[in-house]
């Protein structure tokens, strides 16, 4: 089978399997719609330590240990570590991690990073360099507010357009099913049938508390992409699944998706939307960061492909390129967005 598929998708011939998951979420979170997915839903934001980006490490770490628990690997059993959060130099996930002593890839794809890391763990399984890898993304609110925006203390008012930075960490831990064992294949909960990598989209968003109007534009590329390639309808999927578009960005990327054809009203879904109740939780537009998809993909998702409600989705991390520098520098923002397939077992 060929795996190279159209301008830049994949479609495995071997395909790797999702044998184990983790959600470690904030208090906030905990309070949302999605609460009783998450495996831990921590009370103290600090996570017991003294800084908020000593927090998301632990937070990070916390995660990582408990997929590979609900795995029932061990830490030298996994070949390859592919994560990242939204820090500068990925700090919360080299020292979350570093205790670990896992062959390392930090990825910085901003709140798109979960997809970025399981297409690059997927490649890597099916390609056979490994047996077991893991992928795992983190935000913080308080680490993101302090890098990118204002500090907490100030007490900013927020536009109605902007989001709020999840509190969370998903990890996952991939493998190769042939190399499993028989009681090992009995766990597993999902397969990865194939990725389409995102390009870099940018059509002028400047409004650095509007994501999803930066955002929404490269996951529209990304979801045509993917369908052009593999010649295939939407209704393909029961669910294609955005990261952290908001209400903003769902507006737009459905009326693009219009259109051009093809009408996702249905069938879409975003992780930001879902993950607070917008009625009683004050988050205007909904969440982000990249804990948004991770940790909504490990609680929610995969429990609804597990239970057989969903046969098959599209999920489609988003995530939009700035920093401090660009931005202040008058630079427009850049979005991307990376699609993963999974499918039931």
């Amino acid at each position: 089978m060929q795996m190279q598929v159209g301008t830049s998708s994949v479609k495995f011939e071997k395909e790797p399997v999702i044998l184990g998951a983790a959600s470690i979420v904030g208090k906030k979170e905990g309070q949302g719609p999605l609460a009783g997915y998450f495996d831990v839903v921590e009370q103290d934001d600090m996570f017991g330590e003294k800084t908020w980006e000593q927090a998301e490490s632990a937070m990070q770490k916390q995660a990582g240990e408990l997929a590979m628990e609900k795995s029932g690997v061990e830490k030298q059993d996994i070949r390859y570590l592919f994560a990242g959060d939204l820090l500068g130099q990925l700090i919360a996930t080299s020292f979350g991690t570093m205790d670990f002593q896992i062959p390392f890839f930090g990825l910085y794809g901003a709140c798109s990073t979960m997809g970025e890391a399981l297409g690059l763990a997927s490649m890597t399984i099916a390609g056979g360099f490994a047996d077991k890898v893991m992928a795992a993304a983190s935000s913080h609110f308080a680490t993101a507010e302090k890098q990118f925006r204002f500090p907490l203390g100030y007490g900013n008012q927020r536009p109605f357009s902007s989001t709020w930075t999840v509190t969370g960490c998903g990890a996952a831990v991939l493998a190769d099913p042939a190399k499993l064992s028989a009681n090992e294949s009995k766990g597993v909960i999902a397969k990865i049938t194939g990725i389409t990598t995102g390009k870099i989209v940018d059509m002028g968003a400047q409004d650095s508390m509007n994501m999803g109007a930066a955002m929404a534009p490269a996951a529209v590329d990304t979801i045509n992409r993917n369908l052009v390639d593999n010649n295939r309808e939407a209704a393909y999927y029961d669910k294609i699944i955005t990261g952290d578009l908001g209400e903003v960005g769902r507006t737009i990327l459905l009326d693009f998706m219009k259109q051009g054809g093809r009408d996702l009203e249905k069938i879409y879904m975003d992780c930001g939307i879902e993950i607070y109740d917008k009625n009683s939780q004050d988050t205007h537009a909904g969440g982000s960061g990249c804990g948004c998809s991770a940790v909504t993909l490990c609680g929610y998702i995969l429990k609804q492909i597990q239970e057989k409600r969903w046969k098959r989705v599209l999920f489609v991390p988003t995530g939009a390129l700035l920093s401090t520098v660009s931005f202040n520098e008058g630079q427009s923002i850049p979005g991307i967005a990376h699609a993963v397939e999974i499918e039931g077992v």
